[in-house]
């Protein structure tokens, strides 16, 4: 569902416990995103803003983002203005997508004074905007101006102003009269949802569509099908429980176990399929939903870059393969020149000199038949069958060359697609950079706009733990696979690869003791899972670390073995995520 304005009021509630706790740290993980790190006496906590695009949000939460080596510019604002300030209260205007969180903290006198930080929830118009006392606009993370809105403006130095109302009822203020005048008003043929969603403000569909169920068991219900009594309690029950405080955190989770939906009320309307879990605050239920989906999209938003580039490489190989391939199709008919050359010299005794070709048997064909060789008029017949010859010889070298060439180029096709493969599993910035930096290390500075070389940080692969005991590390790019490889692997560990396929290197770390066929399907599951091989049964390669070589020059993550087993494995997501070791 949207983060409706119910939902901003169940987390702002949660935000109030708060109220007291003095601001420690303030972040900025991303362009969109603000953290604050408060602490008390009894515990510390961090306030996650997002105001983006896709997932807006503001919510207490436990997720640790990795922040950028230099703060942005709107960071160093709210440092100035808020570091060391109090929280003293956070409030929602009315049933909108608007709350501010007051923070008392001190001028550029040093004297204590308000400051408020006031977050717009709402979808791309999304904002953070931080005003002083008299709600003077200190700064904010997107200004808007005439050319963008002739309604409101946002710029630093102007005075705050609430969003627009919408032509709706205020959720907070409605009455039982003012709802049943609007049902009376509405078409019965009207679904009940989109008669909630489009007369009252805050509500999300999903919201609409619960109540609609809880009255006529169809989500997607009319007007005709219920009472406006029972559809008026239906609706104040579960309004109320939100301004009294009293709304529960829900996660509608499908078959898979994935998060589908969050709510302050039981989604029933899902089916059997799905399951309603009831999580222990709202904060929680936000991170579950959100977290996931919101670290994929801005890594992804951050590689674009990398993807961009790799792509076009790829083309230009394949199309480079292509042409290739072409010329070596040619270099096919190399022997008809030879042929040609040596019938040539076997008749020179009979070719006149001057003629435009010459018709001799050809003793290469079983059928001894006649062929036409073309001549050259303004060379003698020995100096066209060295022409032949020539040609032949230039064939017969480009055939070697070209072959040699296309290795190459399918083997820069494999490496792409090995850090294509390694995107996939990038969840830290931190990871992009050591993409990135083995990129600028493989060739492709010169296609990096804007590079700078990043010092030298030890790689930090996943790890994980099998049922035996055993420590497995994974590497999430080619940076990590080499250092797992080539510098912490000892002659005794074991070494997990799927097969012909693009994935990470996988390292069981062992001592002289065998480990068991569960710790060996695990690992080898993990390999699997961390691959570009998808569904049941797919066939990993392990071997003893010692039989795994490097060659010299070859790209990162490029290893040869040819001492290995063969597993099958269906691996378990699930399954997996228990193993990991968070770090």
């Amino acid at each position: 569902m949207a983060f409706d304005a119910g939902m901003l009021r169940c987390s702002v509630n949660e935000i109030n416990n708060l109220k007291e706790s003095r601001i420690e740290k303030i972040y900025q993980p991303s362009n969109d995103e603000i953290v604050i790190l408060l602490h008390s006496a009894k515990e510390k906590a961090r306030i996650l803003i997002n105001a983006g695009a896709n997932y807006p949000r503001i919510n207490i939460t436990k997720i640790v983002s990795e922040n950028p080596q230099k703060a942005p510019m709107l960071c160093m604002l709210l440092r100035k203005h808020l570091g060391g300030g109090k929280l003293l209260n956070a409030r929602v205007y009315g049933f909108e997508r608007v709350c501010s969180l007051e923070f008392e903290a001190y001028d550029e006198m040093g004297f204590k004074s308000s400051k408020f930080l006031i977050c717009e929830i709402m979808g791309k118009y999304s904002n953070i905007i931080l005003t002083d006392n008299n709600k003077k606009i200190l700064a904010l993370l997107k200004t808007v101006d005439f050319t963008t809105s002739k309604e409101r403006q946002l710029l630093v130095g102007m005075k705050y102003e609430l969003p627009p109302k919408q032509d709706k009822l205020d959720t907070d203020t409605l009455t039982e009269s003012q709802f049943l005048l609007a049902y009376d008003r509405t078409p019965y043929s009207m679904s009940i949802a989109k008669f909630i969603t489009s007369n009252f403000t805050g509500i999300a569909i999903s919201t609409a569509r619960q109540i609609a169920y809880k009255c006529c068991k169809d989500a997607d219900g009319i007007l005709e099908n219920v009472e406006k009594q029972t559809l008026c309690q239906a609706f104040f029950e579960i309004i109320n429980s939100i301004k009294l405080n009293i709304a529960r955190p829900y996660l509608v989770l499908n078959e898979n176990g994935e998060p589908v939906e969050f709510s302050y009320t039981p989604l029933n309307f899902f089916g059997k399929m799905y399951e309603s879990v009831l999580l222990e605050s709202f904060g929680e239920l936000i991170d579950k939903y959100f977290s996931k989906k919101s670290n994929n999209e801005r890594i992804k938003q951050k590689s674009s870059d990398i993807f961009r580039l790799l792509v076009n490489a790829e083309n230009r190989i394949n199309k480079k393969i292509a042409l290739q391939s072409e010329e070596l199709f040619e270099c096919e008919s190399m022997d008809k020149y030879r042929i040609m050359a040596d019938l040539i010299t076997a008749n020179l005794y009979m070719i006149k000199s001057g003629v435009p070709y010459v018709e001799v048997i050809n003793y290469y064909d079983d059928e001894m038949k006649t062929i036409r060789i073309p001549l050259d008029i303004k060379f003698s017949p020995s100096q066209n069958a060295q022409r032949y010859y020539k040609k032949y010889s230039k064939l017969k070298k480009a055939k070697i060359e070209l072959a040699k060439q296309i290795e190459l180029s399918k083997r820069e096709l494999d490496y792409i697609a090995s850090v294509l493969d390694s995107l996939t599993r990038a969840e830290l910035e931190s990871d992009l950079n050591q993409i990135r930096d083995e990129l600028y290390h493989s060739g492709y500075a010169s296609k990096m706009k804007n590079y700078n070389i990043q010092k030298g940080q030890v790689p930090k692969p996943l790890k994980f733990i099998t049922s035996g005991g055993y420590t497995v590390l994974c590497g999430k790019n080619n940076v990590q696979n080499d250092y797992i490889t080539t510098k912490l692997a000892e002659k005794t560990d074991w070494w997990f690869h799927v097969k012909n396929m693009a994935g990470s290197h996988v390292l069981m770390q062992c001592t002289k003791e065998e480990p068991s066929e569960i710790d060996f399907t695990e690992a080898a599951e993990i390999a699997a899972f961390y691959s570009k091989a998808e569904g049941n049964n797919i066939a990993v390669d392990y071997t003893n670390a010692k039989h795994v070589k490097k060659p010299a020059g070859s790209k990162p993550g490029y290893v040869i073995y040819h001492v290995n087993w063969t597993a099958y494995v269906s691996p378990n997501e699930e399954k997996i995520k228990k193993m990991q070791v968070k770090q």
